[in-house]
Formats: C-alpha cells, sequence, structure tokens
C-alpha cells in the first residue's frame, strides 16, 4: 500500500494580506517533507470560487513548483475539471504534458466534472451534462496527448481541427489517468473505463473492502479503457493526523476536520453564499453541533502512530493501493502538519513500504492481466474526414 499527500489549501477567514502567501509557501515545504520522509505521492484538486474551503484553483502551478521541490514522489493532478467551459481539452494536455516533462515523468492526471454550483455555475456548466462534457473532454485529451496530429473532434461539447498538440508527455502512451468518485456507482464507472479510483469519502475498512472487491471484479469483466493504458488502483482519501498527545489530537482534529465537511456541506448541501462577504469559519463556529464532525465518528488515519499503525493495516487488508493523507484542513498549524508528517514516517510509513515492496511483483502481474484483457475492448478512434491543411492568412 503505497501513500499520498492532499492538498485543497483550506483558508478559514479572517485573512490578511499575507495568507494566501504564507498557505502555499507552507504547502511547499511540506511537500518537499513528505519526497524526503519517503511518501509515494502528492496530490493538489482543482477548485473555483470555494472560499475558504479550497484556495487551489491553478493546481497546475502549484505541482509545477511542487516538481522542482522534490525528486521522488508522484505528482498527481488529484483531480482536472474536465467540462471543457473550464478548461479546453488542448489546455489541459499541453499542460500535463509540459508538466509530465518538467517532473521527469510523474505525473498521475485525474479527471472530474466538478460539483457545485459555485463553480459550475460560474462557467456555465450544466449540472446535468457536466459528466458527458468531462467524459467527451478526456477522451480528447488522451488524443492530443497520444496521437501526431490530433485528427479533431466534432463532438457534442468539443470541437476543435486538426492540430499536433505539443509538447508531448515523457510517459508513454501517457500518464496514469484516474476518475474522482464519490460513491460505489462512480468506482465501477472508474473500473469501467480503465481509470484509478480517488475516492474522496471517509469509509470504514469492511466497506472499503467491498469497494475494492467490487472495483477490480468491475474491471476485469466490463473495462472498456478509456485511454491507451489502463491503471487498475483504488485509493482512499483520510483526515490524517499523527502525534503521540491523543488528547491534542481529538481537539484539533475535530474542529479542523469538522470545518471541512461543514464547509462542504455549505457549498454542496445547505449553504447560502454571497461571494467576498460569507464567513463560513464563522458560522461554523456558531452553528449547531449537527453540521459539525459528529462526536465519536472514527477519524481513519488520526492517532499515535500504534493507532494509525493498526487503522493501516485494516485498509491494507481491505485491498486499498493508496492511502492518501489529507492534512491541510482549517486551522492545523504548519509547524503540526511538519511533525505529523515526520512521526508518521519515521514510527508507521517503514512497515507498510516494507510490504509494498513485497508485493510489487504481485501488482505488475494483475495490471498486466487486465491489461491484456481490456485493451482489445477499446474501440478505434475514428478521424474527422476534414483536411489537415492549414493555409496561412496570406497563401494564394
Amino acid at each position: 500500500m503505497k501513500f499520498g499527500g492532499f492538498y485543497e489549501h483550506q483558508l478559514p477567514r479572517p485573512w490578511t494580506r499575507e495568507s494566501e502567501h504564507t498557505l502555499l509557501k507552507h504547502a511547499l515545504d511540506e511537500v518537499e517533507l513528505s519526497d524526503r520522509s519517503g511518501f509515494d505521492y502528492i496530490w493538489a484538486t482543482e477548485h473555483h470560487f470555494l472560499e475558504e474551503y479550497a484556495h487551489s484553483s491553478a493546481p497546475e502551478v502549484f505541482l509545477a513548483a511542487c516538481s522542482q521541490r522534490t525528486k521522488n514522489v508522484r505528482i498527481g493532478h488529484g483531480i482536472v475539471q474536465m467540462p471543457p467551459y473550464i478548461n479546453h481539452p488542448a489546455r489541459v494536455a499541453e499542460r500535463i504534458a509540459t508538466l509530465d516533462l518538467l517532473s521527469d515523468g510523474r505525473v498521475e492526471y485525474g479527471i472530474g466534472a466538478g460539483a457545485s454550483e459555485t463553480e459550475l455555475g460560474g462557467y456555465n456548466v450544466p449540472q446535468a451534462v457536466k459528466k458527458d462534457m468531462m467524459l467527451e473532454g478526456a477522451r480528447a485529451v488522451v488524443e492530443m496527448l497520444t496521437q501526431e496530429p490530433f485528427p479533431g473532434i466534432d463532438g457534442k461539447y468539443v470541437k476543435m481541427p486538426a492540430r499536433n498538440v505539443v509538447p508531448k508527455p515523457l510517459q508513454k502512451p501517457h500518464p496514469p489517468m484516474w476518475l474522482a468518485c464519490s460513491n460505489r456507482p462512480s468506482i465501477l464507472q472508474a473500473a469501467r473505463l480503465g481509470l484509478g479510483a480517488l475516492t474522496f469519502s471517509f469509509i470504514d475498512p469492511g466497506q472499503a473492502r467491498q469497494w475494492v472487491a467490487d472495483y477490480y471484479e468491475t474491471f476485469e469483466k466490463e473495462c472498456v479503457p478509456l485511454g491507451y493504458a489502463v491503471n487498475p488502483n483504488i485509493a482512499i482519501t483520510c483526515p490524517f493526523l499523527c502525534d503521540r498527545n491523543e488528547g491534542r489530537l481529538g481537539q484539533i482534529a475535530a474542529e479542523s476536520y469538522g470545518f471541512f465537511i461543514y464547509a462542504l456541506g455549505h457549498y454542496s448541501f445547505f449553504g447560502e453564499h454571497e461571494p467576498a462577504k460569507t464567513d463560513i469559519w464563522d458560522e461554523f463556529k456558531n452553528h449547531p453541533k449537527d453540521f459539525a464532525m459528529p462526536e465519536g465518528r472514527p477519524l481513519d488515519c488520526v492517532g499515535t502512530p500504534e493507532q494509525l499503525r493498526q487503522r493501516l493495516r485494516d485498509f491494507e487488508d481491505a485491498g486499498i493501493d493508496q492511502v492518501i493523507c489529507l492534512s491541510q484542513a482549517a486551522n492545523i498549524s504548519h509547524d503540526m502538519l511538519s511533525s505529523s508528517i515526520e512521526l508518521f514516517s519515521r514510527e508507521v510509513l517503514p512497515e507498510f513500504k516494507e510490504r509494498d515492496h513485497k508485493r510489487a511483483r504481485a501488482t505488475a502481474e494483475r495490471r498486466e492481466r487486465l491489461t491484456e484483457l481490456s485493451m482489445p475492448r477499446r474501440p478505434k478512434v475514428e478521424a474527422p474526414k476534414t483536411s489537415t491543411i492549414i493555409r496561412a492568412a496570406g497563401h494564394h
């Protein structure tokens, strides 16, 4: 089982002129520390207009900085919002390929449709068609990353003539691909598309075991790959803090991850938001308790080294391929995040890395078997019947 760190760049009010600057600089320091400490992945999400909840609107820039501060971690776009109104497929392909070159072939490319009306409405993306937009855009990106030239597309949401999209990625045929998943149907969709499943739900090991079994069974029997390579992988994102002081951990985690869930609910379910004016942190602190993190709810990766070791063994036994540590939330200090990474990497991580290394061959054999089963099902992409010759404006 591998481990990653996850960044949404949360920033509760009140803010100063330096708040966002400090937040990003601290995040880069934590990423560099994670790389030195033996983490396998760094992930950054993409969200727009979600004040306080996620100031991660340009993850490609943050991840480019990460690529130059690290040597070993995989650089994960978790995820790129794929509706073409938000990110045109050609721009996505250009950014993914450039980042892959800068990172010496360490990029992981996750796709998603976006969620809340705050961000989708800001780009005039209809909720009813966002997933169709996502898939059409992602299919175009795959062709742009691999074809010379890209033959063009005459789709419902994307129309583009033939062009050679440059540069091309270092990884061939393209970086490993993932899908953001919030429930069982979306996990099965990832399997049917041959994509890794990035799950952003806080589930117990028993539920995780069933999701893993369903994912791999569906992958084997029904996968029709979206890309030119498959990525059989299931990752789960969990709140993360590691400290020897249980009392301090409980207090900080309850407030910080309570705010995480409250802010998510604010934008997705119950909130009324006035841009640049609504104070979500103030509402959270003064709201009835039932909207915060319920007391006694298990925080899957929050605890002492021994507590984390046992919980992670449960996920390992369930067949989870990667645990992504959601550490930066609400007002958790940079010092505590750094000390958590150091303590975890020193006292918990080594035994899991040793077992992961021993299982590397079995993992590779599973990937090869699923590739052989699924890639023949991938339909051939037909190019639009248009000329590829481009005449300059002054040509006669």
